[in-house]
């Protein structure tokens, strides 16, 4: 149960990290002073099979308009992908992800839009830094050296997304027993020292459980190890680099009223020192940071 108690004991348990400050940092221009400001970045999918379907496009047209619009309401980036994440979602080629992806970053990238693109394909990558992509959001570590090489010559950043398994497509069972942070910060500690090699400096971490852990049971299990991940991931900032989270939707318990499930998410995630939200519901979750007083 989520109380002020728990949440007094938890800072009380561990309060260097609460202290500890993260690198802030430029992307394509733009100033971002992480660890005082958060940021947010709307999301866009290329892929019919994406299971929110307000952020499907099926077009470039369509996906340049929604584009705007979560400019208009507030996104600092524009996070875009052409596989869905699903476990039953049809695998994409990296031609066809490549030839949905690369004209919609070079148009917003003239419009001095940012944009993120979701991919663990390194050629996908490289192919996405090349036409101007400010940041890979990178949903696997198999190629993981490859990528950070690519995108430190491109002044890029990238988020590195916590995922036992090679990519988010092939995940391996989520240990129920361990203290995930710990798990996370060593995964992290492992690859930010490989970033660093390949002369990456801009680094987002994701400890996020959005991904579909076979073993995670049912939703509410799931649901429950999403919050705790949020709520601890300050533990984090040690490591030095901005938290980035993806909100979560709980449509088993929010049913209908979906769409605001991101929301309430948006609230764990700033109690837990979240500097980046990655949202389909940019203008909800600008409005609740506003609210808390977090975002500008």
């Amino acid at each position: 149960m989520l109380t002020l108690e728990s949440l007094s004991s938890l800072l009380e348990q561990h309060p260097e990290p609460s202290r500890a400050t993260v690198a802030p940092f430029s992307l394509a221009g733009r100033h971002f002073q992480f660890g005082e400001v958060k940021a947010v970045m709307g999301v866009i999918n290329f892929s019919q099979d994406s299971w929110y379907r307000e952020s499907v496009c099926l077009s470039l047209d369509t996906a340049l308009r929604r584009a705007r619009v979560l400019t208009a309401q507030g996104a600092d980036l524009i996070d875009v992908g052409a596989e869905s994440t699903l476990a039953h979602a049809a695998r994409v080629d990296e031609c066809s992800q490549s030839t949905k992806i690369v004209p919609f970053v070079r148009e917003l990238r003239s419009e001095g839009i940012l944009v993120s693109v979701e991919t663990y394909d390194s050629q996908v990558a490289r192919r996405a830094l090349e036409a101007g992509a400010a940041v890979i959001n990178l949903t696997g570590n198999a190629a993981s050296e490859e990528i950070y090489s690519a995108a430190a010559s491109h002044d890029a950043g990238v988020i590195i997304c916590y995922v036992q398994g090679p990519h988010v497509r092939e995940v391996g069972e989520f240990d129920m027993a361990a203290d995930p942070i710990e798990a996370a910060n060593t995964y992290f500690a492992r690859e930010i020292e490989k970033a660093n090699a390949a002369g990456l400096s801009r680094i987002f971490i994701d400890p996020g459980l959005g991904f579909y852990y076979r073993n995670l049971g049912d939703s509410t299990v799931r649901i429950r190890h999403q919050m705790n991940i949020f709520l601890n991931s300050f533990r984090l900032r040690l490591l030095g680099y901005p938290i980035c989270h993806a909100l979560p939707h709980a449509f088993e318990h929010f049913g209908e009223e979906v769409r605001a499930a991101e929301g309430f998410f948006a609230v764990l995630a700033a109690l837990g020192k979240t500097d980046l939200f990655r949202t389909h519901e940019v203008a909800q979750v600008r409005a609740v940071l506003d609210t808390l007083g977090v975002y500008r």
